[in-house]
């Protein structure tokens, strides 16, 4: 399948990828995503949020949740940093190319969306800027829906989980790097072809992320998922 393809940005201290294709500076290769199922995302997503709500989705990638969430009638804004990832984006959707915590789009959404674990990005300062961008496009009355790792996720290593009929992914490591940050390394494997990303993980607990979402100016309404991986927020008076 050929080498691997430097995006036009640099990889960020920390982050990397190998595999064919384009990598992102947060080491995702983009074929890889493209392959990844949205599973049950979409629906978590769509029970927590009024039909048709005004959606900003920070971090979209290839549309993965994307597609399935605008089949179901919200009217998506999709943003992400990388042309490479947006160009798989369906067209008729609006996207936006930014660094998530450089993003003001000078709008409020009903409902703000920061999937893919991103909260749980190794820089405080770039969490926190996460959030305050999600803080800033939603609206007073609307929602912001997180996505959190799984409690064990850093404990339960080496892993592997299907990806699809075909695929395979597995945590092969979370190394600790120093400041209560993990050093994550993955490997997805296809019959055609094999990538690996590495990138910086900080591990929070339930109280540390509420507070996380406190310095933002939001609250946690309610965990939708018994888990507690999937979480609404919303405004602080």
């Amino acid at each position: 399948m050929g080498d691997d393809t430097r995006a036009n940005d640099a990889r960020r201290q920390g982050y990397d990828g190998t595999g064919a294709g384009a990598i992102t500076p947060d080491g995702c290769a983009v074929e890889v995503w493209s392959r990844l199922p949205a599973g049950d995302a979409p629906d978590v997503i769509a029970a927590a949020v009024p039909p048709g709500a005004s959606l900003l989705e920070l971090g979209c990638g290839v549309g993965r949740m994307t597609h399935p969430l605008v089949d179901r009638g919200f009217a998506v804004t999709a943003v992400d940093e990388s042309a490479e990832m947006l160009a798989r984006v369906r067209p008729g959707v609006r996207t936006v190319r930014s660094p998530i915590e450089r993003l003001d789009l000078g709008e409020r959404f009903d409902v703000v969306l920061l999937a893919s674990f991103l909260v749980h990005a190794g820089d405080a300062a770039v969490r926190q800027g996460l959030l305050e961008t999600c803080r800033r496009h939603v609206a007073e009355d609307g929602c912001v829906l997180v996505q959190r790792e799984g409690e064990d996720w850093h404990r339960n290593v080496p892993r592997e989980s299907p990806i699809g009929t075909d695929g395979v992914v597995r945590i092969l490591s979370a190394t600790p790097v120093g400041d209560g940050v993990n050093s994550v390394h993955a490997q997805y494997e296809f019959p055609n072809g094999t990538w690996t990303q590495t990138f910086l993980s900080r591990p929070l607990t339930r109280v540390a992320f509420e507070q996380a979402l406190a310095d933002a100016g939001l609250r946690v309404e309610t965990y939708l998922t018994e888990d507690r991986t999937w979480v609404r927020a919303r405004p602080l008076g």
